[in-house]
């Protein structure tokens, strides 16, 4: 009996409605969680419709390495198939699009082939698009929250001069000239904008080293070459360090004060600050 061949049939069907996202009753499949799905693109802009790849082409691979096999296995959106591996379609196929309108796109749970190219293989997730799940939306925003107050409470409590140490870093000298007030204002203001950023830099203790030797020169205890290759005293001239090639001079300075060398040129700076 002859082998009955695959053949591939484009149609145009209709396209998934977009709806607010809808809470469903939900029921077990094997491994599989039956729902109805929702997935929204990412960015600050949304177009008002956007079809990404449904197939493997050239211009678009479309391919899912299979750890267990070792092997690349090629991907496409078959409307009347519940598998989204080509490997794993047999008979005749329909071929279908993947279209979100106005950033967003709600695939039914009957639609078991598509939900599982989008959540599971797509190679474009997380990266143009995303499913929307409130609870992870929830926990994430928790957690930033969380970041942001931890933040505030220690931007709000920081000591003066770890304080201008870290503002440093984002305004400059210009800290040098400001008010205590202006410093903790200015110092409120970024953690609140970059949490991240500022719990790094006031974890750093190299921030406040660099600090140090910034105040250092300002009171031209020490002062930095015009070509900004040596560090010098400033009573008598004599050369302290050189700084490396293509490295920042302050944070050279700042990793040669923790130097047997450096310490002991600290202290000295340190009693005359």
């Amino acid at each position: 009996m002859a082998k009955k061949e695959t053949k591939e049939v484009e149609v145009n069907e209709p396209e998934v409605v977009v709806a607010p996202p809808k809470k469903v009753k939900t029921q077990k499949l094997d491994s599989w969680e039956t729902k109805d799905r929702t997935y929204i693109l990412r960015g600050p802009h949304t177009p008002l419709t956007l079809t990404i790849p449904a197939k493997h082409t050239r211009k678009h691979a479309l391919l899912f390495f299979d750890g267990k096999t070792n092997q690349q296995r090629e991907l496409r959106y078959a409307t009347n198939m519940s598998s989204p591996f080509v490997d794993e379609q047999k008979g005749e196929v329909t071929l279908g699009h993947i279209t979100f309108k106005d950033g967003t796109l709600n695939v039914p749970k009957e639609n078991i082939g598509l939900q599982k190219l989008l959540s599971l293989y797509h190679p474009l997730k997380d990266k143009k698009y995303t499913e929307f799940i409130p609870q992870q939306i929830a926990e994430d925003e928790l957690s930033a929250l969380e970041i942001e107050i931890e933040a505030l409470n220690l931007a709000k409590d920081i000591d003066i001069d770890h304080a201008e140490a870290v503002l440093r870093v984002e305004k400059g000298n210009s800290v040098g000239n400001m008010s205590s007030k202006e410093i903790k204002r200015d110092l409120l203001l970024m953690a609140k904008r970059n949490p991240d950023l500022f719990l790094n830099l006031v974890k750093d203790e190299n921030i406040q080293l660099r600090n140090f030797g910034i105040n250092a020169c300002e009171n031209r205890i020490i002062y930095l070459s015009g070509d900004q290759r040596t560090f010098h005293w400033g009573s008598n001239d004599r050369k302290l360090m050189t700084v490396p090639f293509d490295e920042n001079p302050y944070s050279a300075l700042a990793a040669w004060f923790k130097t047997d060398e450096g310490v002991e040129v600290y202290k000295s700076i340190e009693k005359r600050l």
